[in-house]
């Protein structure tokens, strides 16, 4: 049985991405599905680039600013909410676009993971925390690497939520992250055809370290600042990048100007290890940052055809 399409482009963070996507769903009677894990949360609009109504040109958007920020929200919450979104879609003969730069998110479904109900072991979470502000969390970082190179290859050593998750996944089951992850693996649903962009180095340098000044005028300190001050502490979404170096400045521990620029090396290298994930993934259809939209749409709708 011929299984229906959908559209995923991805890439890393200031490629182009939203430009693109919405300009194709005006050319295919598409609806967009955000892959985003920090596009989900209310009230950070500024720090994720979030869409607003203007950039969204009359698009329908999904999975976009649903959430509290101090709400958890796994992979497998957003397989099942994806999947319903895609239905829907497909329901009312439109075409799914999944966009965003959230790799686990992306394979999730394009490899239709199911993830196992893992329990959290509270006793040993405590005593992880307990060993980051002993030992520092570079110490967890080099354990967990011991137990699943292949995991920690796509996980940035400055994420505490997913070092700690696959010590604690090894703790509770006697297997790997990799392992499970495989093992879990299915025929997916649909046909996902997945885009990603890529662009000379230097300019997609460029153009983050642009994106995060504009974000600072923009009046990211002072959104960053209102959820500080609403939350004071709380969990995945102060993980983001541009929330965290922002709340180090507020709290006095950097000067603005070192947040900035700690903000944007940040971005550098987190865009480095989103090009590494996508690599991988050999399906992979890789465009050219540096080409038109126009360009770029021809080469998807192309192979849409096949």
């Amino acid at each position: 049985m011929r299984k229906d399409k959908v559209i995923v482009i991805s890439g890393p963070t200031a490629s182009g991405k939203t430009a693109l996507s919405i300009e194709l769903a005006k050319r295919v009677q598409g609806e967009i599905i955000s892959a985003d894990s920090m596009q989900i949360y209310q009230e950070m609009n500024i720090g994720t680039a979030k869409p607003d109504e203007t950039e969204k040109q009359n698009i329908p958007h999904y999975m976009l600013d649903f959430l509290p920020p101090n709400k958890r929200y796994s992979v497998a919450d957003y397989k099942r909410d994806a999947k319903a979104c895609i239905k829907e879609i497909l329901q009312r003969g439109k075409q799914p676009i999944i966009v965003g730069g959230t790799g686990l998110y992306i394979d999730s479904l394009i490899y239709e993971i199911d993830f196992p109900e893992i329990e959290t072991d509270l006793e040993y979470r405590k005593k992880l925390e307990q060993t980051v502000q002993k030992e520092g969390l570079a110490f967890l970082y080099e354990k967990a690497k011991k137990i699943d190179k292949k995991a920690m290859e796509k996980i940035s050593p400055n994420d505490q939520k997913r070092i700690l998750r696959v010590l604690e996944i090894y703790h509770q089951t006697g297997k790997t992250k990799t392992q499970l992850d495989e093992e879990s693996r299915k025929e997916p649903e649909y046909d996902y055809k997945l885009f990603a962009i890529d662009m000379d180095r230097q300019i997609l340098y460029d153009k983050i370290n642009k994106r995060v000044d504009n974000m600072v005028e923009k009046g990211l300190i002072e959104e960053v600042q209102e959820l500080y001050n609403k939350y004071q502490e709380f969990p995945t979404s102060m993980q983001a990048l541009g929330y965290k170096e922002i709340v180090e400045y507020i709290k006095g521990q950097v000067s603005k100007e070192e947040a900035i620029e700690k903000i944007k090396m940040e971005s550098r290298r987190y865009a480095k290890r989103q090009l590494t994930w996508f690599r991988k993934n050999k399906q992979t259809i890789w465009l050219d940052g540096q080409n038109t939209i126009d360009g770029n749409i021809s080469i998807i709708l192309e192979e849409m055809k096949r």
